[in-house]
């Protein structure tokens, strides 16, 4: 190995395998440690610690001792974060009783829920469940205080807008359902804030959590405002919306058309991706960091993380709220929460009011009654335009409170952190380079080994999950989650143990275990410090994580700085150690809690494209690389690893074995605590035109997608049927593959199956015909349609060669393509409403004067009888009762 000049390693390498074959030269010691002395202490200091650097026997650090205390430490900070996080409300001091009444929620909950599943369109949505809002708000309105004034409203609205979501597509309703009430001073106001929540739910799932929940809490709020002797300054309208789960359309329709809409100035925004637990803020703003002062001022049980908001709006999840239309659409400022616990059964059956705990209820009603509360008196409501500047960062600690501050000032506090952790670096750098030359060489040796381990800890982990999935044993975690914690953890953690004790056998022979220990550590620091510079300079209010591991460390390396040099790893400076790195990792593990909980029940139903146990893999090695980083220097220490590196491969080793023996079954048809498998089954019946009008085909069947990647693999053993031989192929020549996708989410799901059945005759069945076909004057062609159906359709149309979509009467006027270049509109309508009429303008050259476009509908039928069919309900029985599926059973026609 060559430098250029002999390093100190080489030296001691060298002097090492001398020793070997002869005692040691008189004197040798005392210059090693003369060499070292100037960076950590006299020579004197170290040769107490064993003479020959710090190798004789009981100068290193015991590793039953080091391996005990970690493995007790990280397993105290999990229970309290699972005490915090099982602590929904905190406990009641002495003063007057809630004013929020959780069991009277509970009760509208019930009623809603007990109406069943409530799509848009259908009698249960459209007027059972609006019925009912209706009878609750007119006895609160009886009941409430002379002081405030209450308007009810039920809006019906039309309209259309494109949305990038899902790679993009365009939404057209016609006639939809928005109960909204306005909570007002007697003499009126002129400034407003927004609650929002929506009372349909997806096909098939009574849709407690999502969001009737939310409804329920409203309601409660909205009696306990009404019949409060305070006055409000503000408005607070309450805005119960009957159509979020076809993609934000009440939302738009109301933002963009009732006139109460121009009153409003701030809305809190309230939904579910899980079942109960704490409500998370997840989103806020944009910018107006005085809304989240106001969160962190009025909330009673905070749980909220710029983390949360700057992954969900990185797009990694594929999930949208009403947020982004009250953002894009009205330029209005707002607070976004969500249930984010036990998302296995988010739009699912089991999504029923008594899977909600009473405390979720309770802690939810008390936020957002006092949050709408200090808004509805807050005198920055009426110009909350001026307080639009820059984003906050903004945490809660174990949900007692929130820390929050301007992220202009987290910039600031990040760049001193730097300038510290460069100081105290460079003091060791900028040593007469005599005396320090081994430091600096062997740091960015130690840098290299360190990015190394992880690296090749990432790629072990990615090996095993790549091979999991091959042999079909994929998501073999999704109901046992430990076992991906000792599949997956514990070979990213022995790998990176092996990777650092080769280099401490081989490399750094009879080199000190202090002087190691003192140089990883400093590397450590070095990359969170890089991490920190990194995040900042791309304006993420997320680097407060990276400020948080490197201010805590280095306050603990120099308080403990002395204690090291006189006494060495002892129990005594384990001890402070640990306690030293007791926020950083606490607050570690609390968000690596909040990760899993979001993730892993995503994972179970992101298509078939995504391999789960890759991305699970991924963040695991990611979790262990930040987890070890400053417990990489226990490996120098130690006198050994051998057993721990062994008890790490064993645990892996057993865990893969069981994982590919099929022992952990992925699903659970648990009734308490259930983890379905989705899979979506349509009956349809498809046609197809030629270019002359004429059927050039038909077929009917039943056409099953399953949500997750391991596809068909856990069906076909219950129904031989359903197998690779039925693989649905691709019908090229037609807008998405010819298949009626209810939603453009064709690039996710490319495996699906389609089994021959009988034709199916729905009641109510679609029309589509070309009303009109004209020259314009900018010799485009333009194409008038009119469509009947069901309350829910989707309209698809792929232009030819040499034509291009210029205009449509949809959207902004301005269409746009869904990914993989065809276009795509989703249609929804209430109750009672007219023929669909729309138009597209196609631009056509010369060369290609026939076949501009080739066109298609879809009817999807969610309510009513027609959702039925003899053979969906037979299928559904089969052997899949006991099982483990949640069918999203609906059968489409086009």
């Amino acid at each position: 190995m060559e430098w250029g000049s002999q390093s100190a390693a080489v030296r001691r390498l060298r002097v090492g395998v001398e020793r070997r074959g002869s005692p040691a030269a008189p004197g040798q010691e005392g210059r090693e440690a003369s060499e070292q002395g100037p960076l950590l202490g006299s020579p004197r200091d170290w040769a107490r610690k064993g003479g020959d650097g710090g190798r004789a026997a009981g100068s290193g650090l015991s590793e039953a001792r080091a391996a005990v205390a970690l493995l007790l430490y990280l397993l105290g900070l999990r229970l309290l974060v699972q005490l915090s996080l099982r602590q929904l409300v905190l406990p009641a001091s002495s003063g007057p009783r809630p004013e929020f009444s959780a069991l009277r929620a509970r009760n509208y909950l019930e009623h809603i829920t007990s109406i069943g599943p409530r799509t848009t369109g259908s009698l249960e949505n459209e007027v059972l469940t609006v019925n009912y809002l209706l009878e609750q708000i007119k006895l609160i309105k009886a009941e409430s205080s002379s002081i405030h004034k209450i308007s009810v409203d039920v809006q019906r609205p039309t309209g259309s807008f494109s949305i990038d979501f899902l790679g993009g597509f365009t939404s057209y309703y016609d006639n939809i359902t928005n109960v909204v009430v306005k909570l007002e001073p007697r003499n009126g106001a002129q400034h407003a804030v927004l609650s929002n929540c929506h009372f349909d739910s997806v096909a098939n799932s009574p849709g407690a959590s999502d969001d009737a929940v939310s409804c329920s809490v409203m309601l409660e709020i909205l009696r306990v405002l009404s019949t409060s002797s305070e006055a409000l300054q503000h408005a607070v309208i309450f805005l119960f919306n009957g159509a979020e789960e076809n993609v934000l359309q009440a939302s738009h329709g109301f933002i963009t058309q009732h006139p109460w809409a121009n009153l409003i100035r701030a809305f809190i925004n309230l939904e579910a991706a899980g079942v109960g637990g704490k409500e998370l803020v997840f989103q806020t703003g944009p910018e107006n960091p005085w809304l989240v002062q106001a969160y962190v001022l009025a909330a009673k049980h905070p749980f909220a993380s710029v983390v949360a908001q700057e992954v969900f709006q990185s797009g990694i999840i594929p999930s949208d709220t009403d947020f982004r239309i009250y953002r894009d659409f009205g330029s209005i400022p707002g607070i976004d929460l969500a249930f984010i616990e036990n998302g296995y059964i988010y739009h699912t059956r089991y999504d029923t009011s008594d899977r909600i705990l009473t405390d979720s209820i309770q802690r939810a009603g008390d936020n957002i009654l006092a949050v709408l509360k200090y808004l509805a008196t807050s005198d920055r409501l009426a110009s909350s335009f001026e307080y639009r500047h820059g984003n906050m960062v903004f945490f809660d600690v174990l949900g007692l409170f929130v820390i929050a501050y301007p992220a202009r000032v987290g910039s600031i506090i990040n760049y001193m952190v730097v300038v510290a952790v460069a100081l105290y670096l460079g003091k060791k750098f900028l040593k007469p380079k005599q005396k320090v030359a081994n430091y600096t060489k062997d740091f960015f040796c130690g840098l290299g080994i360190t990015l190394i381990s992880w690296f090749t800890s990432l790629v072990t982990v990615l090996i095993i999950a790549v091979f999991i999935s091959l042999i079909g044993q994929s998501l073999s975690w999704y109901n046992h989650f430990y076992v991906s914690v000792c599949l997956y953890g514990t070979a990213a953690v022995a790998k990176i143990t092996l990777v650092h004790t080769l280099a401490k056998r081989f490399y750094y022979v009879h080199t000190s275990e202090h002087y190691l220990g003192e140089v990883f550590f400093d590397i450590s620091l070095f990359v969170h410090c890089g991490s920190l510079l990194l995040l900042t300079s791309q304006g993420l209010c997320s680097a407060f994580i990276s400020a948080i591991w490197v201010v805590f460390p280095l306050l603990t390396k120099l308080l403990i700085n002395k204690e090291f040099k006189e006494n060495g790893a002892k129990g005594r400076f384990i001890l402070i150690y640990l306690l030293g790195m007791f926020i950083p990792y606490l607050y570690a593990l609390y968000l690596i809690w909040a990760v899993f909980e979001m993730f892993t029940p995503i994972l179970g139903r992101s298509g078939s494209e995504i391999p789960p146990d890759v991305v699970l893999a991924s963040i695991l090695a990611l979790c262990t690389m930040i987890l070890s980083s400053y417990f990489i220097s226990f490996i120098y220490l130690a006198k050994n690893t051998k057993v721990t590196i062994f008890a790490l491969a064993s645990v892996c080793a057993v865990t893969l074995l069981l994982v590919c023996s099929g022992i952990f079954f992925p699903y659970s048809a648990d009734p308490a605590n259930p983890k379905p498998k989705r899979v979506f089954l349509q009956h349809l019946t498809r046609t197809f035109h030629g270019l002359d009008g004429n059927i050039v085909k038909r077929d009917s069947g039943i056409w099953i997608n399953g949500f997750d990647y391991t596809g068909m693999s856990h069906i076909t053993p219950h129904i031989p049927e359903i197998n690779d031989t039925i693989r649905a192929p691709c019908e090229e020549a037609a807008p998405l593959c010819g298949f009626p996708w209810y939603l453009p989410v064709h690039f996710l799901i490319r495996k699906n199956w389609y089994l021959p059945a009988p034709e199916v005759s729905p009641g109510n069945p679609s029309r589509f015909r070309l009303i009109s076909k004209e020259q314009t004057p900018s010799e485009s062609v333009k194409l008038t349609f009119e469509v009947t159906g069901p309350s829910h359709m989707s309209f698809y149309v792929r232009t030819h060669e040499g034509s291009t979509l210029s205009r449509w009467s949809l959207g902004n006027g301005t269409p746009i393509t869904s990914k993989g270049g065809d276009y795509f509109v989703f249609y929804s309508h209430g109750l009672q409403a007219s023929p669909w009429q729309f138009w597209i303008d196609v631009q056509v050259s010369e060369e290609h004067p026939e076949g501009m476009v080739t066109v298609a509908i879809a009817a999807h039928y969610f309510s009513g009888e027609d959702k039925r069919s003899p053979q969906l309900d037979a299928l559904k029985n089969r052997n899949m009762a006991s099982a483990m599926l949640h069918s999203c059973l609906t059968w489409n026609m086009t």
